[in-house]
């Protein structure tokens, strides 16, 4: 395969992983705001000091106004990670990769264009209807990922494309994470009732999850644990790590070149830190290192599988 193709199907599922994402965590806020038993702390500011570039004073002014945050989130072209520039993005690189993908994916990133481009959609979100309009990106989001695994061959194409998909997971996950600990002061010792935690909880689609399968101890660190350490938590960072090692393998076994070794290695050092980590053992000033450098870890890698398949400089 092209290095060309590869790098369009991966930016194509991170542009579309990155939109599912920031749209699980828009719903959520939207939602939880109409909540009186909300107590996250949780706000738009802190969404749009985590998915944009705005600076402290624009994000006071436009975080204290619901349909201004949601019209910078969703449609603001000047919003380098606005859902619409997003959608934008992954069009490009379905359209750079189109012979490789097949036509139902292209008409369902087709579709998600046509559905962020409505010429009223900013009127839409100033008024009741913007539930509406969250809820059809959502459905909208969910059936390319079904559409995607039920028609696309498994191959070289297949394999960059979940390379690309969990990378952002795996990175999205550890942004949401740590914005959510980041308002405890990363207190573990400070009990929080599993009320404060909904935000993240569903922001990361693990709510119902979480409360099968913890049932006793401190939320506080069973949240920790779920969001890192869980492999049945389709976004734990762990469960994101072993399907990036899946997906590595098969490509380094097809293609054998130059770099790979050492792609492998670095990989393999960090997701055995994850694998093998001692939640127990982190406090609250180990917590924000840990997140971080894993975050730095995982774009360092990042970087240097662009480098060695997609022949960036």
């Amino acid at each position: 395969m092209l290095s060309r193709i590869a790098d369009s199907l991966f930016w194509l599922n991170r542009y579309m992983e990155r939109t599912d994402s920031l749209l699980r965590v828009i719903r959520t806020n939207y939602i939880l705001s109409f909540d009186i038993g909300n107590n996250s702390g949780y706000s738009w500011k802190d969404i749009l000091t985590s998915f944009t570039n705005m600076d402290a004073e624009s994000i006071k002014l436009n975080g204290e106004n619901v349909s201004a945050a949601l019209e910078y989130l969703v449609a603001s072209p000047k919003n380098i990670n606005a859902l619409k520039v997003l959608i934008i993005r992954a069009r490009e690189n379905a359209r750079g990769g189109q012979d490789n993908i097949t036509k139902e994916v292209w008409e369902q990133v087709n579709q998600l264009y046509h559905l962020i481009n409505q010429p009223d959609l900013s009127k839409k979100l100033k008024g009741s209807r913007a539930i509406e309009i969250l809820d059809l990106l959502s459905q909208n989001s969910v059936l390319f990922y079904g559409v995607t695994d039920s028609t696309m061959p498994r191959g070289q194409g297949w394999n960059f494309m979940n390379l690309g998909k969990f990378i952002e997971r795996c990175l999205l996950t550890i942004e949401i994470t740590d914005a959510h600990f980041k308002k405890t002061e990363y207190q573990l010792s400070d009990k929080q009732d599993i009320l404060y935690w909904r935000n993240l909880l569903l922001s990361l689609s693990g709510y119902e999850l979480y409360l099968k399968t913890y049932t006793s101890g401190f939320h506080n660190m069973n949240i920790l644990d779920h969001v890192i350490a869980n492999k049945n938590f389709p976004r734990s960072i762990f469960y994101s790590l072993e399907r990036i090692k899946r997906y590595l393998d098969h490509v380094i076994r097809d293609t054998q070149i130059e770099g790979c070794d050492a792609l492998e290695k670095m990989f393999g050092r960090l997701h055995s830190k994850i694998k093998y980590a001692e939640l127990s053992n982190l406090e609250e000033n180990t917590i924000p290192d840990f997140l971080h450098s894993t975050r730095n870890d995982l774009i360092e890698f990042s970087q240097q599988l662009s480098r060695v398949y997609f022949s960036y400089a």
